[in-house]
């Protein structure tokens, strides 16, 4: 059975971080040992919320336990999303190499969570340099969205190509595999948004339908998603295509229920026989 290890917040209502990881990682039968960042009301959208932002200390104890069950070698990968801290983030590198020292093949997937193109950065300044800087050169798998691509390159991307030229320098950065999410660029098809993938055997992106908002935790997911099915296969093109599949469904039950917030169990079979499902397309 493949088991990931979890870093990331957590909210009470809603799905965001591990909320949105947790359940459909589950669903598909993957092991999870979520650890909790923070634990709020809701996710900070709503603009109010309660609950506590865990101090590096409790997460690294919680770590340590599961270490101390002599478990560590069945793990599989590690993934971690938002970070609100360096030292949380320093918490996050410490226990992938823990996990590694115990089994060598596991892999880290790193959501280098920062900004989007709406909002621009929404993490305190040190968060940028020190994902781009200490976490990222770790990672096997990064999954930006195309503002943090931009951020972590330096780089402008309005063309496809130039899309897939800074997934390629963020790849000598250290992962080998880079998914870049929300997509746009000027040939982009009106009503539709790419995600795409680059990796040492190619590249490739699949085009869904565009919604007329946006979904928190949309990206959460995505990055769970792809994980999962790139575990299982180390299949990036098959792995993207049934991500982009999953994830389009999640997102069009949430749609057309008028919901805020991402319909995970009304729409829980989308997670794994997607009604409407999409292929990859070779880009090179």
């Amino acid at each position: 059975m493949t088991t990931i290890l979890s870093v990331q917040s957590s909210v009470a209502y809603g799905h965001v971080g591990n909320s949105a990881a947790t359940f459909p990682l589950m669903r598909m039968g993957v092991e999870v040992w979520p650890v909790l960042t923070v634990h709020f009301s809701n996710h900070t959208g709503y603009g109010s919320w309660r609950g506590p932002l865990l101090s590096a200390h409790d997460v690294a104890e919680v770590v340590t336990g599961i270490e101390q069950r002599g478990v560590l070698a069945g793990c599989d990968a590690v993934l971690s999303g938002y970070q609100g801290a360096e030292d949380v983030g320093a918490v996050v590198l410490d226990a992938v190499t823990r996990v590694q020292a115990q089994n060598p093949d596991a892999i880290y997937c790193c959501d280098p969570v920062m900004g989007d193109v709406d909002r621009g950065f929404f993490v305190r300044p040190e968060i940028p340099p020190f994902l781009r800087d200490q976490m990222v050169p770790r990672a096997h798998i990064i999954t930006p969205n195309q503002f943090e691509l931009e951020y972590l390159t330096g780089t402008r991307t309005r063309s496809l190509a130039e899309v897939l030229a800074a997934a390629r320098s963020a790849r000598d950065l250290g992962p080998e595999v880079v998914l870049t999410t929300s997509v746009l660029h000027e040939g982009t098809e009106p009503g539709t948004i790419d995600l795409a993938a680059v990796s040492g055997q190619g590249a490739w992106s699949v085009t869904t339908p565009r919604f007329d908002r946006t979904f928190n935790g949309a990206g959460d997911l995505t990055a769970a998603l792809f994980l999962a099915h790139y575990l299982r296969t180390r299949d990036v093109p098959a792995s993207l295509a049934a991500t982009a599949s999953a994830v389009y469904g999640v997102l069009a039950a949430t749609a057309a229920g008028g919901q805020r917030e991402l319909q995970l169990v009304a729409a829980q079979d989308e997670l794994v026989a997607p009604t409407r499902t999409f292929t990859a397309t070779r880009l090179d």
